[in-house]
């Protein structure tokens, strides 16, 4: 049977457009059950924080259950790969930070590949890091930190929560711009960290601000600079380390992801919808109150994003030869 030229037409626009009707179809009826979203790291700290709000958020907005799942362990990497190896179907999502960036240098027998198998669906905030020291150091800025240490080289020990943590990176890329010797004592942890620090048994920490900002407000310690481009609205007179060494910057991010493959026009939706979250007053001021700034992107900025920053923690993990213990 032959088919006339104007209905062959007509059939074959149908079916071109087939494709992205069935997007939209899916993009408006999505999400149709409850979606995970899974945390490396345990309930309490920031990063569970920021995805109990968002998840809260999302839930009353979207109608479905946002469940948020503790995976902790191997810094985040058990949650990453449990991520990796789910469904690209929107229903399992990850928290991802900047412990995700500095892993896929820091470990090289992971069962995943966090660039190819992860994909970047939207930013929330990022918060600075703060320079700390024990009041007891006699510095206030950081052009005096950093003269101070170059006269007393070895003699100032910086504390970290750990090898290869965003502090940790972060102190080793001040060294490296700046010149200065001072060594590295990892704790297991930001609480014995900061008892020590407090103590004076450790004068210097590259800590995230929502961590000790009280003890900075109440005199234990003493900031001289965050770590972010610009000053931070929770210590407004503390300035920007990059004020003084141009381009240092190393600031702690979170942001949400999925699993390779996952359709665009979902990763689109939550896009969309995480970026509303953060316009809403009432998020904005709830993250500020975790010391940081909403971050808001489109899914192909916040890749670009992600991707920068593996590259430039490749690098200091490389030249700093930081081995996981």
């Amino acid at each position: 049977m032959t088919v006339p030229r104007r209905t062959f037409l007509r059939l074959a626009a149908s079916a071109a457009a087939l494709p992205a009707l069935l997007r939209i179809a899916r993009a408006q009826t999505y999400p149709a059950r409850p979606v995970h979203i899974v945390v490396g790291f345990p309930a309490g700290g920031t990063s569970d924080i920021v995805a109990r709000v968002l998840g809260q958020w999302l839930s009353e907005r979207l109608g479905q259950q946002f469940v948020i799942e503790n995976r902790p362990g191997a810094g985040s990497n058990l949650a990453t790969e449990a991520v990796a190896r789910a469904a690209p179907d929107g229903y399992t999502l990850l928290l991802i930070g900047g412990a995700n960036t500095i892993n896929a240098t820091l470990f090289n027998n992971l069962n995943f590949d966090f660039l190819r198998d992860i994909t970047p669906v939207a930013s929330v905030f990022e918060t600075p890091l703060v320079v700390e020291v024990n009041p007891s150091v006699p510095v206030r800025t950081i052009p005096e930190f950093i003269s101070y240490a170059r006269a007393n080289p070895g003699k100032l020990n910086f504390a970290t929560p750990g090898v290869g943590t965003p502090p940790h990176v972060a102190g080793e890329l001040f060294k490296m711009m700046t010149g200065i010797d001072i060594l590295h004592v990892p704790y297991r942890g930001t609480g014995p960290m900061l008892t020590d620090l407090i103590g004076g048994q450790v004068q210097v920490a590259f800590d995230p601000l929502p961590a000790s900002i009280e003890q900075i407000r109440a005199g234990k310690l003493r900031a001289l600079a965050v770590t972010t481009a610009s000053r931070s609205e929770a210590l407004p007179t503390v300035p920007s380390a990059s004020e003084y060494i141009p381009d240092y910057v190393a600031s702690n991010w979170y942001g949400f992801a999925a699993p390779k493959a996952t359709p665009s026009d979902i990763i689109d939706k939550l896009n969309t919808e995480i970026n509303a979250a953060l316009a809403d007053p009432k998020i904005k001021a709830r993250l500020v109150e975790l010391g940081g700034t909403p971050f808001a992107s489109s899914p192909a900025v916040f890749a670009k994003f992600v991707a920068n920053d593996t590259a430039k923690w490749a690098k200091v993990i490389r030249a700093a030869n930081i081995k996981p213990q």
